[in-house]
């Protein structure tokens, strides 16, 4: 593919230098409880480069190295699964220039919280397909601007076929499952069937949830992943009134539970490595080696390129700049040091330059 082979050659010049510079500065990587070097999750396709979820984004992924590329899946009313950050959609489409979607746009309660916008749910997948995509963070991502409205919103099964074609493994996260079941548009289903179609094997399943994960477990055999905030609880706990949080999770007993039904927890970075009221980072604590004890795999959300994405000590540039927040800062530094402390694979904004940092540690 010609944009493969493009992407490849920026890639190639874009990293060459952190390359060098991370292969005489830190030792080897070690790899991963199972053996394997960790693996590179390219998160939201490639979202550093791309509007994320489109097709565009998946392909960069690809090209730049992603061992997996990761869908956010919402379902459409005709119940076909899409991939967006969020069901509601005004943020990442061009909805709002549609007048034939105007009296759409509404307000829900998602989770818990009223959210008001244009929602993927009441649009079939033949409307939605009418819509081109964005750039979801435009202040901090210009550059992206550059390929709004040139993409689609992409189904499962597109992003799915893409993957197969190239030979890399797909990520998929079922966005509010319980509200979905809610509604009558149940994700897993048409999840599983897509997967079982097209008899992909090189995949994981995650979810904020742990409802889903269960009756997943015992469906298929693929990994399964507890996904995890920094603070909150899972939704499905709320809604059913149980009181545990995710800090509770993540305690010894907690990551026992987990094992039962899932092979591995994503987690906030700032579980793995706290940071303080000034961003700055602080002594690791011990989930890493307590999630491997659990025989938990332990992957880490989300590696980013911005400054005002990193924590403080990572950041690079003079603060008083106007353009320091979206500036790139020490990327490599940080993710040398999260795989330092043995996790599993990381989820990156970026996948290039999380390959070329992965890469160099073990060469």
């Amino acid at each position: 593919m010609k944009t493969r082979s493009l992407l490849a050659g920026v890639l190639a010049v874009l990293t060459a230098g952190t390359v060098a510079a991370v292969a005489t500065q830190t030792p080897p990587a070690a790899a991963d409880r199972r053996g394997h070097a960790p693996v590179v999750i390219g998160h939201r396709g490639a979202s550093a480069h791309r509007p994320e979820h489109t097709l565009l984004s998946y392909e960069a992924a690809i090209a730049l190295g992603a061992d997996y590329i990761e869908p956010d899946l919402v379902s459409t009313k005709d119940h076909v699964l899409v991939a967006r950050h969020e069901n509601e959609i005004s943020g990442t489409t061009d909805v709002a220039l549609h007048p034939e979607f105007a009296d759409r746009r509404t307000t829900k309660t998602v989770d818990g919280r009223p959210v008001t916008g244009w929602f993927t749910e009441d649009f079939t997948l033949a409307e939605l397909k009418s819509l081109r995509a964005k750039e979801r963070v435009p202040d901090l991502r210009p550059g992206n601007t550059a390929f709004d409205g040139l993409a689609e919103i992409p189904t499962f099964e597109e992003v799915v076929r893409l993957a197969v074609e190239h030979g890399v493994g797909v990520y998929p996260e079922t966005k509010h499952p319980t509200y979905f079941d809610a509604i009558g548009l149940s994700l897993e289903e048409p999840l599983l069937d897509i997967l079982n179609r097209y008899k992909v094997r090189k995949a994981y399943i995650q979810s904020f949830e742990t409802a889903n994960l269960r009756e997943l477990h015992g469906r298929t055999r693929l990994p399964l992943i507890q996904l995890v905030t920094a603070g909150g609880a899972p939704y499905d706990w709320v809604a059913g009134g149980d009181t545990r949080t995710y800090d509770d999770m993540m305690k010894p007993d907690g990551l026992r539970e987990v094992a039962g039904y899932a092979d591995g927890i994503g987690v906030d970075t700032r579980r793995v490595v706290p940071v303080d009221a000034q961003g700055r980072t602080q002594a690791p604590t011990s989930l890493v080696e307590d999630a491997h004890r659990a025989r938990l795999a332990v992957h880490v959300w989300t590696v980013r390129n911005e400054n005002s994405q990193l924590p403080a000590d990572y950041r690079l540039g003079d603060p008083a700049s106007p353009v320091h927040g979206r500036a790139m800062g020490n990327v490599a530094g940080w993710l040398s040091r999260l795989l330092d402390l043995g996790i599993d694979g990381a989820f990156c904004d970026d996948p290039g330059l999380g390959r070329a940092v992965v890469a160099s540690r073990s060469a």
